[in-house]
């Protein structure tokens, strides 16, 4: 076997490996850095190897999962002792190259009693210990999930290098932005328990991104355009350039230095690229790079004018900061060749660029077009209303940061434009929940259950099922409540169990109380408290320690793109008086009912089930 078939193989068996490690799905990431480890040998050189690997694992991803498996087998039982050692090593750390063939050490592979299982794939060309992400919101708002995939991801590569995370506000809108979003971003990562190495402002830099427009109009790379904004949008749509494109050097200084003093009306003019306006790429047709705008920026107030966009500031931050790999959203590809414009026309380091899809659920939009007219409306009423998916609503409605860095990790990195099910974030906060919640119980539109006697005039219940985590105690009467859901389906002779309690049987339903109230009331008769699978078990309150009570459960807000109406079921009824006991934001679960936050002294938002 030439070691060119070796290498084929090679690639081969790793992408399989993958696809049964991965549900089926190959990560080119990662099977790149690790052929890299086994590609010294090759003739060829690293780079040409980079489309070989990415035409297999098209080859390979057609397959269904079955038979991947059997070629996997097929391939390394026919393969000799070379890559059977390959194999044996497909899970150790591995060594990559980089375009210049330095060898890196890359992390060893976290075991799955870790608190961070996910792995997330390999950077190509990280240097342990030299990796710096960044993470720049633009603080125009609350954070929501989205943000937190994007500083998740940020944080986890910089601590997988031992590298920096840079906090960045993007803040170069000053009509846009305010002190509470900044405020609301950098508690929002605190709650996330993501710790940047920097943080800082981009409006921090005004001067030297002026120095930097400055450099570009003197390399002819910009100019100072003049044309109605109308005129500009219709020309850029249709690749027709302006005249002002025509200006020489000298003029467009000057007029960029009379936009710095303030002599231009905000869209009098603008400094724009000069890209390539036959270009199919439309970001590429002349883009604006500063523009005017009159308003009083939160940080320093109204010192500047001149305003220098994100596709402008986010390549020169980047160069500046010593970013070595950038990651942002899938929405932006567009805009990687410009990015790399600006860097190669200011002779800035370039850092990796690497993309991955927006993150939000079904029915509920992480969109400011969608979100901000329903608080400006005052259909909704506060950013932290656990029907939305900022960071400040999850955390209303219970989810915990853990649960969403897990959730976060298990998605990877990925450009397919899926809406994960909320139910996958819920599955990981479940876990997180159960061993620290209390089990409480909670009947919604009570019903009146008479019961003819009882042995005890209190009991004590264990506050979890199988954890040592206390027990209480609760009166009890010959009166007690029952949901309505339970009631509908119980029949006279029915046995059921009250939990904890005791055994019941049926005797009458609908009966009146005595007191002329109208009300239901269902009698019953204690038949013994012998325990038995084969009893319907159902919760309970005494009228002796019950507490009026109210839940919350959040739905989606929106149905395709349809606002829906009934985004929020409130469940009234009683729950155990202990729950009074308990702080605001304590996390329990009312039995049959599901995960909730206590979010007041009488009610609690829903978290699931």
């Amino acid at each position: 076997m030439t070691l060119e078939d070796k290498l084929a193989n090679t690639i081969k068996l790793i992408s399989l490996k993958n696809a049964i490690d991965f549900n089926n799905n190959i990560k080119p990431e990662v099977v790149i850095s690790k052929t890299f480890s086994y590609a010294k040998d090759s003739k060829k050189n690293i780079k040409d190897i980079i489309p070989e690997i990415r035409k297999i694992i098209s080859e390979l991803s057609l397959l269904p999962l079955n038979e991947k498996e059997t070629l996997y087998n097929q391939i390394f039982n026919e393969s000799d002792h070379y890559l059977k050692n390959l194999d044996a090593d497909i899970t150790q750390p591995v060594l990559i190259y980089d375009g210049n063939n330095n060898k890196n050490q890359i992390p060893e592979k976290k075991s799955p009693d870790s608190q961070h299982f996910f792995e997330l794939p390999q950077l190509i060309g990280a240097e342990y210990g030299n990796v710096v992400t960044r993470f720049p919101p633009e603080p125009n708002g609350y954070p929501h999930i989205g943000h937190a995939k994007a500083a998740i991801i940020d944080e986890e590569y910089a601590r997988m290098y031992n590298g920096k995370l840079i906090l960045r506000f993007d803040d170069t809108n000053p009509v846009k932005e305010k002190l509470e979003y900044y405020e609301a971003i950098a508690k929002g990562l605190e709650w996330l328990n993501i710790k940047p190495s920097i943080v800082k402002n981009t409006s921090d830099d005004m001067e030297i991104l002026y120095e930097y427009g400055r450099k570009l109009i003197q390399k002819n790379c910009a100019f100072v355009c003049e044309c109605n904004p109308d005129l500009i949008k219709v020309n850029r749509s249709n690749g027709i350039f302006c005249n002002c494109r025509l200006n020489n050097v000298d003029h467009n200084l000057s007029k960029f230095e009379k936009m710095i003093a303030g002599e231009y009306r905000q869209n009098e003019c603008i400094v724009r690229y000069r890209g390539d306006m036959n270009s199919l790429n439309t970001a590429m047709r002349d883009p604006t790079l500063f523009r005017i705008i009159l308003g009083s920026h939160p940080k320093l107030g109204n010192k500047y004018a001149l305003w220098p966009t994100y596709d402008f500031v986010a390549p020169i931050e980047d160069g500046l900061d010593g970013v070595t790999h950038a990651f942002r959203t899938k929405e932006y590809e567009l805009r990687n060749e410009l990015y790399f414009a600006i860097l190669s026309d200011l002779d800035l380091r370039e850092p990796n660029l690497i993309e991955f899809s927006r993150l939000e659920f079904e029915g509920i939009p992480v969109s400011k077009r969608k979100i901000t007219p329903l608080i400006e409306k005052g259909i909704i009423q506060r950013w932290d209303d656990p029907r939305l998916p900022t960071l400040m609503g999850l955390k209303r409605r219970g989810i915990q940061p853990d649960a969403i860095r897990k959730f976060v990790l298990s998605l990877s990195i990925t450009l397919s434009e899926t809406k994960p099910s909320i139910e996958i974030l819920e599955s990981f906060n479940r876990k997180i929940l159960d061993p620290i919640s209390l089990r409480l119980f909670f009947v919604r539109d009570p019903i009146e259950l008479h019961i003819d006697k009882l042995d005890v005039d209190s009991i004590e219940i264990k506050n979890h099922p199988t954890l040592e985590m206390g027990k209480r105690t609760v009166k009890v009467e010959k009166i007690l409540y029952i949901s309505n859901d339970d009631a509908l389906k119980l029949k006279v002779g029915d046995s059921v169990r009250l939990m904890e309690l005791c055994n019941i049987e049926i005797m009458d339903i609908d009966v009146s109380d005595g007191m002329g109230t109208g009300k239901k009331v269902i009698a019953a008769k204690n038949i013994g408290n012998e325990v038995s699978h084969n009893v319907q078990k159902i919760q309970w309150v005494s009228k002796k320690e019950s507490v009026d009570y109210k839940i919350l459960k959040p739905m989606p807000l929106y149905k395709g793109d349809i606002y829906n109406e009934n985004n929020l079921i409130i469940d009234k009824g009683l729950a155990e008086s202990f729950i009074s006991k308990l702080q605001i934001g304590a996390m329990i679960q009312f039995v049959r009912y599901g995960f909730c936050r206590i979010d007041d002294f009488s009610s609690a938002i829903f978290t699931h089930r």
